[in-house]
């Protein structure tokens, strides 16, 4: 584990001495609490489902920009073969980098914390649908980021990697559109494998087993194949 952290910490120190993480940020915020005060003096509910359900689509899109460079940049630049033969393996470095961007996605979430703040001040919000949705809400988000993860491993240019974690993200997010015009067996599949779906279920303040694991696979599946693909890069 303790390579793992090291290789997490290089990757969050690199995000925070560039602008990334400072203009990532502040759009987050500035998106984030425009979509809260539009949802709350529109509905004037003390809730904040509304605002997760928008925030769906803001990881989608921002996603992208996270995660190109987790892995294409160290192939670009090189430095991946450095770090091929140092002493770690390829799920450390895996691991680790995936570990640094679900940290700075963290740290996007603890920027919202002050809505709730904000919804206990003017109201008595329902804490546990706030709980589960922000539950939901980061499992989504690092569902994206471990497709992204996967994407910058097949590639060098940050730029195809980026917009392969867009239109793999999009698709997933539209699988249930399609489940009417393809049947009711095949449909049901199509709503499971989306991640949206379990994420509206948590944001209901339903915390089911079912979308745990279904989490978990996924990401757990796109790691494993993050870590193939540097193998295969490795062996070349």
């Amino acid at each position: 584990m303790g390579k793992i952290w090291a290789i997490a910490g290089r990757e969050l120190r690199s995000y925070f001495v560039s602008p990334l993480a400072y203009v990532v940020g502040a759009l987050f915020l500035l998106v984030s609490g425009y979509l809260f005060s539009l949802i709350l003096f529109g509905s004037r509910e003390a809730s904040m489902r509304g605002l997760f359900e928008n925030l769906a689509v803001v990881f989608l899109l921002i996603t992208p920009a996270l995660t190109m460079r987790l892995l294409a940049e160290e192939r670009a630049r090189g430095t991946v073969e450095l770090l091929l033969t140092a002493p770690v393996r390829d799920r450390d470095i895996v691991i680790g980098k995936y570990l640094a961007v679900c940290l700075y996605l963290l740290f996007l979430l603890g920027l919202t914390l002050i809505y709730p703040a904000i919804l206990a001040w003017v109201g008595k919000p329902d804490w546990m649908p706030i709980l589960s949705g922000y539950l939901g809400i980061f499992l989504l988000g690092a569902s994206f980021m471990a497709v992204g993860l996967l994407a910058s491993s097949w590639t060098s240019n940050q730029v195809i990697a980026a917009i392969s974690t867009f239109a793999i993200s999009l698709i997933i997010w539209l699988l249930p559109a399609s489940s009417s015009v393809v049947g009711q067996q095949f449909g049901s599949v199509l709503e499971y494998v989306s991640v949206l779906s379990h994420q509206q279920n948590l944001g209901r303040g339903i915390i089911d087993t079912t979308d745990l694991v279904f989490y978990g696979s996924f990401i757990v599946v796109c790691l494993f194949l993050s870590i193939r693909s540097v193998e295969v890069y490795r062996w070349r």
